[in-house]
């Protein structure tokens, strides 16, 4: 008789435990294309133009503009793709953004500067969980509970538009 108690234990924590993981699934539509949309501070996860879910966003610390050289704070225009998984992300999960491009590069050179790098889609930190906007060095943010939807939801090669 004391076997049912434990085997309802152990279903318990493993139900529980499942639950509570930062890594979810999914089986939708394919995300086949990101727009981040900055004047707006909205991101946009799309299948064949269908919007498959919307997320609020904070941007880098300078907003206005595309990126141009590290440590400028802002978050970089144009068309890239998602190119690396970071499930043990300081910023709780994170997608890589495939930049610097070429001509992020060459811009970055005609200028004398490095364009910088490590840009990515992550969560949230405790201490910008509320309060000001756009407090990261060029990333973009969305809330912890969001980004494990996204990265359940986008693969390595997903196209990200990223529009003034």
């Amino acid at each position: 008789m004391r076997i049912v108690p434990i085997f309802l234990l152990v279903l318990v924590s493993a139900v529980a435990t499942g639950c509570s993981s930062k890594f979810k699934r999914y089986d939708g539509p394919e995300v086949t294309r990101i727009i981040v949309q900055k004047e707006a501070r909205r991101m946009y996860l799309l299948h064949h133009g269908e919007v498959l879910e919307t997320y609020d966003i904070d941007l880098g610390f300078t907003p206005s503009g595309d990126k141009q050289i590290e440590g400028d704070g802002k978050t970089p225009e144009g068309e890239y793709t998602i190119d690396r998984r970071n499930p043990n992300s300081a910023f709780h999960l994170s997608l890589g953004i495939s930049y610097p491009n070429e001509a992020d590069l060459a811009e970055a050179e005609a200028l004398g500067e490095h364009p910088g790098g490590d840009i990515f889609i992550h969560g949230r930190p405790r201490q910008f969980r509320v309060g000001d906007k756009d407090w990261t060095w060029g990333c973009i943010a969305v809330k912890n509970r969001e980004i494990e939807q996204i990265y359940a939801m986008v693969r390595n090669g997903t196209p990200i538009l990223i529009a003034p």
